[in-house]
C-alpha cells in the first residue's frame, strides 16, 4: 500500500514512524496543541468542517508548510440501509460539509476533497456517490488537486466489481485532473486474523445458558454492540444446530 491514514496525532505518529510512506490524517475536530505536530509528520490534513479549517489555516498558508489541506464534504446521498449509526449521509449527520454548508469563500489553502460514504460496499455504491459528488461539488473539483473516495471499499471481497471501481477512478482522473486516494483498510485487514478468547465460568439463568469470556465487546469488539452484528467464531454455528447454545 502507498501510506496509511490516521484518525489521530497518535495513529499519525504511528504511520509516520512504521509506515514511512504517505501519511493522511482525518478528525472531525483537531486540539491546537496537535496541529502543530501534524501538519510537520502528515501529507494531508483533512478537515470536518470550514470552522476547523478557518482556525488552522495559517499553517497552510506559510511557505514552508508542506501539509496538503483537504475538506470532507457531505453529498447528501446514501447507498445503505439498516445501519442508520454508520452512516455519514444520514439525518443530522456530524460528518462533512454539505452543499449549504460549504465556503468557497475559505478555499484559499485548501487543494483537496474527501468524502467517506460507504460501508462493506460494492463499486455500485461508489457510481452512485461519485455522481452525487459531482452534482453537487463538480465545480470545484477542477480547483483540487486530489479527491480522496474515503473507505468502505471492500475490493477484496470475492465478486466485487473491480472494473467499475478502476472506471470510477479514471473518470474522475481524466475529468478533473485529481489525484485519487482510496481508504479500503477493513478491506486490507479482513480475515488477517483472529481473536482469541477463553471461557472462564459458565451460568444457567431459566432456560439460558451463559459464558462468561475474558474479553469485552466494549473494548475489544465495540460494533457487536454498535451495530449490532454477530462476529463469525469458528467451528460455530445458528442457535439450536450444535448440541449447546450460549
Amino acid at each position: 500500500i502507498s501510506g496509511t491514514t490516521a484518525s489521530g496525532i497518535f495513529e499519525a505518529r504511528l504511520g509516520k514512524e512504521e509506515m514511512g510512506k504517505e501519511n493522511h490524517v482525518f478528525a472531525p475536530a483537531y486540539k491546537e496543541k496537535d496541529m502543530e505536530e501534524l501538519v510537520q509528520i502528515c501529507d494531508h490534513v483533512i478537515f470536518n468542517s470550514f470552522a476547523q479549517y478557518e482556525k488552522y489555516q495559517h499553517y497552510f498558508l506559510q511557505q514552508e508548510c508542506t501539509a496538503s489541506a483537504g475538506i470532507r464534504v457531505n453529498p447528501e446521498c446514501s447507498t445503505q440501509e439498516g445501519h442508520e449509526i454508520y452512516d455519514p449521509c444520514g439525518y443530522a449527520s456530524r460528518l462533512g460539509v454539505t452543499e449549504e454548508q460549504f465556503r468557497e469563500d475559505l478555499l484559499d489553502g485548501v487543494e483537496g476533497l474527501h468524502f467517506h460514504t460507504l460501508c462493506e460496499q460494492d463499486a455500485d455504491a461508489l457510481e452512485t456517490t461519485l455522481n452525487a459528488v459531482a452534482s453537487t461539488f463538480g465545480d470545484l473539483l477542477p480547483k483540487m488537486q486530489w479527491l480522496n473516495f474515503g473507505g468502505g471499499h471492500h475490493i477484496t471481497r470475492p465478486g466485487y466489481a473491480l472494473p467499475t471501481l478502476e472506471a470510477c477512478i479514471t473518470r474522475m482522473q481524466e475529468k478533473y485532473g485529481v489525484q485519487v486516494y482510496l481508504e479500503p483498510g477493513e478491506a486490507w485487514a479482513l480475515n488477517a486474523g483472529y481473536l482469541v478468547t477463553t471461557v472462564l465460568d459458565t451460568l444457567q439463568n431459566g432456560d439460558t445458558s451463559l459464558a462468561i469470556l475474558d474479553l469485552s465487546a466494549a473494548c475489544h469488539t465495540p460494533d457487536v454492540i454498535e451495530m449490532p452484528y454477530r462476529p463469525p467464531l469458528l467451528d460455530a454455528g445458528e442457535p439450536g444446530e450444535k448440541p449447546c447454545t450460549v
